[in-house]
């Protein structure tokens, strides 16, 4: 069987990728991972072999599979885009979700909102392929095998469970501007909070969002962050891509000052009508429930846990050649390719 190379740059890519190297390891496949930048002290658990730059390339790689929006090219191998998150529009198409770098062979998209977009940038471009696969990191979602999520749940003692997630994004983060009202939330006991943020989050807020946890909260770390998504009932959030995670589940989201708020939504800009949000949220309507329904087939239709097999097999047949084939590179890819080599610092073939 032959060795892939997984790669990050920030911590939260571990979800996205360990699921990818179960269904790896699974088919007998070697796993190897090099993660740069944030993600540098971290690791993945046994048998994923963690290595060194130098050690990625000497490992020649059938594929890398990257959880970043970047990849370093001079690693052997078809480069195969996973993405971060969801589309959530924070920027315009151009800077954000749909911004090609030349610098990947294949895109494994999450669901039909993504596909198609993508699917006419491959026309007009030729240099990449496109499949629809679903997201490993919601595999997890799906497992038949619940019991991590009850033992995040059990402290609830049967109450309703929230979670609160917050972009780091400082213009479209919730956490500074809702601290008071989740703090009184807790509080008051009547519901179970489990509590993350972003890990390029301000220490400071980090500080005062782990002082709330206790009896009636607990503080979910990132590698936590889709088990979280499981065990609890409403999401609390802002812009952050958890929120389409979550609703992928068909469960109610309540949004601050969300940038593109949607229907399916419960949006509001004050802080003291958290309250009232909450209570509409754990009585969600007909009206909700259907464009919570509508908008997870839109961004990701599996619901059955394989999208890791898929990204596997497309991967298998571009290599195969059954993608079509690709043109070269454009030359508009050179120099980020050079500054890639000058951040890492690798000059050689």
């Amino acid at each position: 069987m032959a060795d892939y190379l997984l790669f990050a740059t920030e911590r939260y890519a571990l979800p996205i990728l360990q699921p990818l190297a179960h269904a790896l390891q699974a088919a007998g496949h070697g796993v190897h991972a090099w993660f740069a930048d944030g993600a540098a002290s971290a690791a993945l658990p046994s048998p994923v072999r963690m290595v060194g730059l130098r050690e990625a390339v000497a490992l020649k790689p059938r594929a890398v599979f990257s959880a970043a929006n970047w990849v370093p090219t001079f690693v052997s191998g078809a480069k195969v885009q996973l993405f971060h998150g969801f589309n959530v529009e924070k920027r315009s198409d151009e800077r954000g979700h749909f911004r090609v770098r030349g610098l990947f062979d294949l895109y494994c998209t999450q669901g039909p909102a993504t596909t198609a977009p993508f699917q006419a940038l491959a026309q007009r471009e030729r240099h990449f392929a496109v499949v629809e696969t679903g997201w490993p990191k919601l595999d997890p979602l799906f497992s038949a095998d619940d019991s991590d999520a009850q033992i995040l749940r059990a402290p609830a003692m049967g109450r309703p469970v929230v979670m609160f997630a917050s972009t780091f994004t400082e213009r479209l983060s919730a956490a500074p501007h809702l601290l008071d009202a989740i703090a009184a939330e807790v509080a008051s006991g009547e519901r179970y909070w489990l509590l993350t943020l972003h890990p390029k989050c301000a220490p400071e807020l980090f500080a005062r969002y782990r002082a709330l946890t206790g009896p009636n909260a607990a503080f979910v770390e990132t590698e936590q962050l889709v088990t979280a998504q499981r065990a609890a009932d409403v999401l609390l959030a802002d812009t952050t891509s958890v929120v389409s995670e979550f609703v992928v589940q068909r469960k109610p989201v309540v949004t601050f000052r969300n940038r593109a708020p949607k229907p399916h939504m419960i949006d509001f800009t004050d802080p003291a009508h958290l309250p009232a949000m909450l209570a509409r949220a754990f009585a969600p309507d007909e009206q909700l429930l259907h464009a919570l329904a509508a908008y997870a087939d839109a961004i990701h239709p599996y619901r059955d846990g394989r999208s890791s097999e898929r990204v596997i097999a497309a991967t298998h047949s571009l290599l195969a050649g059954e993608l079509g084939e690709l043109s070269r590179k454009p030359l508009s890819s050179v120099w980020r390719r050079l500054q890639i080599r000058r951040d890492l610092g690798y000059w050689g073939r």
